[in-house]
């Protein structure tokens, strides 16, 4: 087993899931699914297309935001990413608050376009690091962008996954349940049901989170590491300083 980071089995996990994809957006502050989406990049030379908000090298966007939400829209964006205060076992996400709104007691930094990307973008992948019954919840308290819709409504887009610090879910559309589909090293099923407010599914044996193979870990610890610090110089210097 190749000695990792959490973090980077997190970038390597998470651009596994992004192969034979055209075009994946980041939003800011993603500085894991950043490094994914390079990575995935770096392994399909130079096939895949990303754009990655709050970058100048890394990105073809003019206009930011306006421009994440006009490809959205045109259907050419295949993967991005949401997080939330709280995600619920329906992939609800929860962007507003804790509470009763408006008389939410805790503030979240605010839904921006979340309901809209997910509405829009195919491939969604809920990320959180923090895992615990206070993030992954029974049913969030503030809807600020639902998992799934009615059958009447065209929605070509919605959750796909959620990773965490713990484990990785695959979602289950129809259903309208997580599965667990995999375990990080060191930790164990249980303490994923203890720390998971809501209920999920399981197959009768849960595999471990393949661990990035050497050549990976190097392609992440160099050249990658390189290409996120331009945006993210505090999350590159804290995780491959000392690589």
């Amino acid at each position: 087993m190749t000695d990792c980071k959490p973090e980077e089995l997190l970038i390597a996990s998470i651009a596994d899931m992004l192969t034979g994809l055209r075009h994946v957006a980041v939003g800011n502050s993603s500085p894991i699914p950043g490094a994914a989406a390079l990575l995935t990049r770096a392994r399909s030379k130079g096939e895949l297309r990303v754009s990655l908000l709050g970058s100048r090298k890394h990105t073809a966007f003019t206009d930011g935001g306006k421009e994440l939400f006009d490809c959205a829209a045109e259907g050419r964006i295949d993967a991005f990413f949401l997080g939330g205060g709280q995600i619920d076992g329906e992939a609800n996400i929860n962007l507003v608050g804790i509470g009763d709104y408006p008389q939410t007691k805790v503030r979240f930094p605010g839904s921006f376009g979340s309901a809209y990307l997910y509405f829009l973008i195919p491939r969604v992948i809920l990320f959180r690091e923090e895992h615990t019954d206070r993030v992954l919840v029974p049913k969030v308290d503030f809807i600020s962008a639902p998992g799934t819709s009615p059958a009447n409504v065209y929605r070509p887009g919605g959750p796909h996954a959620l990773v965490t610090g713990r484990c990785i879910f695959d979602f289950d559309k129809a259903a309208k349940r997580f599965t667990l589909r995999s375990v990080h090293p060191g930790h164990t099923v249980q303490e994923i049901r203890e720390n998971t407010g809501f209920d999920f599914d399981e197959p009768a044996k849960v595999p471990e989170t393949p661990t990035p193979d050497a050549g990976t870990l190097a392609l992440i610890r160099g050249r990658i590491g390189e290409e996120i610090a331009e945006t993210y110089p505090a999350f590159a210097a804290r995780v491959f300083a000392a690589a």
